[in-house]
């Protein structure tokens, strides 16, 4: 499934949310254990780390950068990044949007040297070891840098989630994964990749305690916006076309009964961590 998201590059790259700018700004802070009291970490939030003595330049290494769509978010903040993405489809994409991009596995990749002020993965760190992860993270890290692994968790609204797992089921019955889970969504969902995560920091004795910062937000979808989406998320991109096509009507016609739009709750979750100085 990790190798399926470049099936349709294009169409990643424009149906995929971005994340909270509040988000790209805390982690482009690069200053561990920074703390900002009384500032709520919503998407709406201007300048919410207005701190002097802040570089102008961070060095950013993302890993599974896709088709940098997280990058780009970084690069207009006034960051450097460079992109490691296994799949090349996905990768000419970010490049020709403007991101350098090395095509490789992270665990495979050769940091040749280089060292970064901070390592980041959106949508993508659980395709990667986590205890292997941290460590390679650890090796490009410069000391007190930061490594964060970020998702955007969504929940939709319940009559559309069981109308879409009823669907879904109907049109995959064999399916080897639990389509009302999937489409239930929220963090108790996603509670399992997140444990995972923090873990992974903890056992490469790299890093300080991890820490999960939340950032809630919400986006509303008209029908095509959605049906637009669902060929890029993972239960879906390997189905045959007549089996996608039975999905995307059912769902269309769900969200149609529903007056052709709807308002997705999103919480964007990151897990974070410092590396340590070495001994």
């Amino acid at each position: 499934m990790a190798e399926s998201f470049g099936s349709d590059a294009e169409r990643y790259d424009q149906a995929r949310p971005r994340y909270p700018q509040a988000m790209v700004d805390r982690i482009g802070a690069g200053s561990p254990g920074l703390d900002v009291p009384g500032v709520p970490d919503t998407p709406d939030t201007p300048d919410i780390l207005d701190v002097p003595d802040v570089p102008d330049v961070l060095d950013i290494l993302d890993v599974g950068c896709g088709t940098g769509i997280a990058a780009r978010q970084f690069q207009k903040a006034g960051r450097t990044v460079l992109g490691v993405e296994p799949d090349a489809r996905m990768a000419e994409v970010a490049r020709r949007l403007g991101t350098e991009v090395e095509v490789a596995t992270f665990e495979a990749w050769d940091p040749a040297g280089r060292h970064f002020d901070a390592v980041i993965a959106g949508q993508a760190w659980h395709w990667i070891n986590p205890v292997a992860g941290a460590v390679k993270a650890a090796q490009v890290l410069r000391p007190h840098a930061r490594l964060a692994a970020f998702w955007n968790v969504f929940q939709l609204p319940p009559d559309l989630a069981e109308a879409v797992a009823a669907i879904c089921q109907r049109a995959v019955p064999d399916a080897p994964f639990d389509f009302r889970a999937m489409t239930r969504g929220g963090l108790d969902a996603n509670q399992a990749i997140l444990t995972k995560a923090a873990d992974g920091m903890r056992e490469s004795g790299a890093f300080a305690e991890p820490e999960q910062w939340r950032f809630d937000w919400e986006r509303t979808y008209t029908r095509d916006a959605w049906l637009d989406q669902i060929p890029t998320q993972g239960a879906f991109t390997r189905l045959p076309p007549a089996k996608l096509a039975e999905v995307l009507e059912g769902v269309g016609a769900a969200i149609d009964a529903m007056g052709g739009s709807f308002t997705m709750p999103y919480a964007t979750v990151v897990i974070t961590a410092t590396r340590t100085a070495p001994a």
